[in-house]
């Protein structure tokens, strides 16, 4: 059963002059198709006589039926802690480079806007991730420091040093392997296009119910990635080193330094987030074009489906 779009949320980097573009061409027709259209708050660019209304952040996930997203997948990102756990679907028009998320062109984002408007789109439920930071593990009750959620990954790094990490890892309780390194990506299917993959991850179909631990830069060859069921509970506790500081982010934004003996918890969250996608989405024929896949001699694809 379609949804009914009647408050649209429009988010981009206005700073961008192509981004600032297609939101007024956007919120112009939306406007004239009887729909209300509310801004994020850091969108500062005027909208002559399109009547918008601008939200805080809190404030539109609750508030729209449906968010578009125009940029890249950073963007995409960003918009998905706006809408998660409101089951609010994300629609991405692509004004980034790869846009594995953002997967509408700006020439045709009109014409699939009508068509999501109709009900004629397809809905994409995507696993997120919970990040929390404990303390030393000597009260199990104790609240989390920090907590927040990823789409993509959430990622263990160094911290200004350029001494490597040394860390341990268990899942579920049960202890798998102790890395030095330069970090690890914890990933989603949808983030095993992202950083995970440039570490050699594998790259997992968005609907499978798993997750990806890909090393960064590992001190031994035999600290290979691995895969694990969605549902896993997964540990990290950061061990001491001379000189070595260690963070935690998650999709890029920074959720706090992990000290030596802290525990970074990460496991499936409640939340999800929904993409929406027009009709014959193709999650392979978006890896043919953005990772240059099948492509002959001359430089055209092989495969006959896409022309």
């Amino acid at each position: 059963m379609s949804r009914r779009f009647q408050t649209i949320a429009l988010t981009g980097k206005d700073r961008d002059p192509r981004v600032r573009d297609s939101l007024l061409i956007l919120a112009r027709h939306l406007a004239t198709a009887g729909v209300r259209v509310v801004l994020d708050p850091a969108i500062r660019m005027e909208f002559a006589d399109v009547p918008v209304e601008a939200l805080a952040e809190a404030e539109l996930g609750r508030a729209a039926d449906l968010v578009i997203a125009v940029g890249g997948d950073g963007t995409m990102l960003y918009a998905s802690r706006l809408v998660a756990g409101h089951d609010v679907p994300l629609l991405g028009i692509n004004r980034g480079r790869l846009g594995f998320l953002a997967d509408v062109t700006p020439g045709e984002m009109l014409r699939r806007l009508d068509e999501v408007l109709g009900g004629d789109y397809e809905e994409d439920h995507r696993l997120m991730l919970e990040a929390s930071i404990d303390g030393n593990g000597t009260d199990q009750h104790e609240a989390p420091r920090h907590r927040a959620l990823a789409l993509n990954d959430v990622v263990l790094q160094k911290r200004s040093s350029v001494r490597m990490l040394d860390f341990e890892n268990w899942i579920d309780g049960v202890y798998v392997n102790t890395h030095g390194g330069d970090g690890l990506v914890i990933a989603t299917p949808t983030g095993s296009t992202a950083y995970a993959l440039s570490g050699g991850g594998p790259i997992v179909h968005p609907s499978l119910e798993a997750l990806s631990l890909v090393p960064i830069c590992p001190h031994t060859l035999s600290d290979r990635p691995i895969v694990v069921r969605a549902d896993a509970r997964i540990e990290i506790r950061v061990l001491e080193r001379h000189e070595s500081q260690a963070e935690v982010a998650c999709d890029g934004v920074l959720l706090g330094e992990l000290g030596a003996g802290d525990r970074l918890l990460v496991q499936a969250a409640r939340e999800r987030v929904v993409l929406i996608h027009p009709r014959g989405h193709d999650y392979f024929r978006l890896l043919r074009s953005k990772l240059h896949w099948g492509r002959g001699r001359q430089g055209r694809f092989d495969g006959s489906a896409d022309g």
